[in-house]
């Protein structure tokens, strides 16, 4: 069957189409993105302002009009931390839901770190042994660990690259405001390290997302026009080197590094502080780049409730 999962982030809202049936790996067939940086349009009482809530309507239906488009039988859609932690999400989800026929599932934070690890596990396989998967979205950082595919611990921290880039004014900004992020950060990854070092030392560390991606791009990581099974690493070393240099950048000056994508430049330094606070405190000389993360994770879980014959 012809799947659409639509995810509406922080950043951007997503129609990822795939040809998928039960024991089988989901093969891409389509992918419509549009950038909404949700994260960046709440208001000072936590809301979406009626022009982000409009726009956000337009955005959702041009993705289920794609979705027609492409034949899907079926659209999963979805919201992550930015209509989750709206104040009015409720009024927004029932205002998409009027206009475009959509009923978005607001995924817990919990839930989007279980739905990332079980992508991850079924790209590495049982050989990998115990995973320790990181996920660094635009409203929060998602943290699993795990030997089977439902993990021991899952944890949401809200520390997505959007979500801070907002604490890092000035371009570039000041040093003392990085200093600040960095402490700050730290201090709320070292509260969820416990809950994950009682089980004692992962086998493989992963990690997922667009933040990731660009990093181990930059630091020298194939391109992904070589495609998804090239391996492809971000060591702890490569990514503290580049952090004075990232600090230091303008945000055009970032949007010319390889592989960043000039929507994605601003925020990449708050992602790259989050990156090393959690590579530094959970003991991660270096993560693999993992090209499935939440999107595949949900169609995943729905094939897996599909009947195999």
């Amino acid at each position: 069957m012809r799947l659409g999962v639509l995810d509406v982030g922080s950043n951007t809202v997503h129609l990822l189409v795939v040809d998928a049936h039960p024991g089988a790996r989901p093969l891409p067939a389509h992918s419509h993105k549009e950038e909404l940086r949700l994260a960046e349009l709440l208001d000072d009482g936590a809301a979406i302002g009626p022009a982000g809530v409009a726009r956000l309507i337009e955005v959702v239906g041009h993705a289920v009009q794609a979705a027609e488009d492409q034949g899907c039988e079926q659209v999963l859609p979805f919201a992550t931390s930015a209509v989750r932690e709206a104040s009015n999400a409720d009024e927004v989800l029932a205002r998409i839901k009027a206009e475009t026929g959509v009923d978005l599932q607001v995924l817990t934070g919990e839930e989007e770190a279980r739905l990332t690890f079980l992508a991850a596990r079924r790209w590495f396989g049982w050989s990998a042994g115990k995973l320790l998967v990181l996920d660094i979205g635009g409203g929060s950082l998602e943290i699993a660990y795990g030997i089977d595919e439902d993990p021991y611990v899952a944890v949401s921290l809200p520390l997505g690259a959007g979500r801070l880039t907002a604490l890092l004014p000035g371009d570039p900004p000041d040093p003392k405001d990085v200093k600040a992020l960095r402490r700050s950060i730290r201090a709320e990854i070292a509260r969820t390290v416990g809950e994950f070092s009682r089980f004692g030392k992962p086998d493989h560390i992963v990690a997922t997302s667009k933040t990731f991606r660009q990093l181990a791009r930059i630091a020298g990581a194939a391109r992904s026009a070589e495609g998804l099974y090239v391996q492809r690493e971000l060591s702890r070393k490569s990514l503290q080197e580049w952090m004075p240099k990232l600090a230091a950048m303008t945000v055009e000056q970032r949007g010319a590094l390889p592989g960043v994508s000039e929507g994605r430049a601003r925020q990449l330094l708050a992602g790259a502080l989050v990156a090393e606070g959690a590579m530094d405190l959970f003991g991660a000389p270096a993560l693999e780049i993992c090209p499935w993360a939440l999107r595949e994770g949900v169609i995943l879980r729905r094939l897996d409730h599909l009947p195999t014959s």
